[in-house]
């Protein structure tokens, strides 16, 4: 009896061949979008690109009903691979609620609001005769170490500007964010213009961290306490984090590359279950990454494993596509523009005091297909 039960259970042979793949046509013009979508009947990582930007479509339109908070992790060398006017214009529009970043993004963005510049380059070079010469290689890519020197210099300044306190990361890259807004695709200036918090947990592991220590070590040298310093307060991260959760009507989560940010945006709902019990998983996610589940690594972890640990809700639609993320992000987020009509999203506006956040709520949307501002 309960084999034939499971017999009947099983799919039938003809609905499992009723999807036919389609051969993906090149012969005609064709945009972003149009590729995107001839990859949804394809198949391997095309696939799952496509699956990414309908995903990511939904947590734009739960707009028109259960509005949704997105938080992106992002790391990696974006800004030597040239993304920078991506991820400004993705904040711009509003397709990004929460940013949690690596120490390197904010820097590099901070370094190029400057005036500083990332430059081509070529792995088969000498790096000794780089670093004669002052230069840096990420990759194929050279940057300027005296000028990342100059911004060390500058960073630690702005700090001992503010006369000292105790920040989270959020209020102190939204004091660097204020000095970039000259800058029109700064990460940081659009972030604070926007509105649009930004978490780097861990920031001590970065040029940023390296100018602060700089200014710390020359604050105790002119006798300065401890006390009466500046200091970056990573805790009340968590806090503000769990905050955000916790006002939030639902979550996405969108992970580009992994490691710490990746793994603080899933962890923001188990802090905001500890502070305010009864949270749920994201809603939706999606991951662009090239790390593999079975080395048992943060980066390549699922997205269904989340699920255990309760980050991703048991009902959630999600992906993960395997790509590096030069290519990846600018097709996904490329699709998603054109798909979405060029429009500035309603999002979510903060309303902090200090590390309190009294009130989160939605702003106005504006079209930019119909005379507005264009990317």
């Amino acid at each position: 009896m309960m084999e034939m039960s499971h017999m009947e259970d099983r799919p039938r042979r003809e609905d499992l061949l009723k999807k036919p793949i389609k051969m993906l046509d090149l012969s005609s013009e064709m945009s972003i979008g149009d590729l995107v979508n001839g990859f949804s009947d394809t198949s391997f990582q095309a696939r799952k690109i496509a699956e990414c930007v309908d995903i990511y479509g939904e947590m734009l339109d739960r707009n028109h009903g259960k509005p949704m908070t997105i938080f992106m992790g992002l790391s990696g060398s974006v800004i030597a691979a040239g993304l920078r006017k991506v991820i400004s214009d993705m904040i711009r529009l509003r397709f990004v609620d929460v940013l949690v970043t690596t120490g390197a993004v904010v820097y590099q963005d901070f370094y190029q609001s400057m005036g500083y510049g990332h430059y081509r380059g070529d792995p088969r070079t000498d790096d000794n005769m780089l670093h004669s010469h002052m230069i840096d290689r990420i990759y194929d890519t050279y940057v300027d170490e005296e000028k990342f020197r100059e911004c060390d210099i500058k960073i630690g300044r702005i700090m001992e500007g503010t006369g000292g306190g105790r920040f989270s990361t959020r209020q102190f890259l939204s004091i660097l964010g204020e000095h970039c807004l000259h800058e029109r695709d700064s990460i940081l200036g659009n972030a604070y213009k926007e509105g649009v918090p930004i978490y780097c947990p861990a920031i001590s592991d970065s040029s940023i961290g390296i100018g602060l220590a700089t200014a710390f070590k020359r604050g105790r040298e002119e006798g300065v306490s401890v006390e009466d310093m500046f200091s970056v307060d990573t805790v009340r991260d968590n806090y503000e984090m769990a905050q955000i959760v916790n006002r939030s009507s639902s979550t996405g989560a969108i992970y580009l590359g992994g490691g710490v940010p990746k793994n603080y945006i899933n962890d923001s709902i188990v802090m905001a279950d500890m502070m305010f019990p009864g949270e749920f998983g994201h809603d939706l996610a999606f991951q662009i990454t090239m790390d593999r589940e079975q080395w048992g690594g943060l980066s390549g972890s699922t997205l269904s494993e989340a699920k255990s640990w309760g980050k991703i809700d048991e009902k959630a639609t999600h992906s993960m596509v395997h790509i590096e993320l030069s290519v990846g992000l600018p097709l996904i987020a490329g699709a998603v523009f054109e798909l979405k009509g060029w429009r500035r999203r309603k999002g979510p506006q903060f309303l902090w005091n200090e590390d309190r956040l009294e009130a989160l709520g939605l702003d106005g949307e504006e079209s930019l297909a119909e005379g507005g501002e264009s990317l």
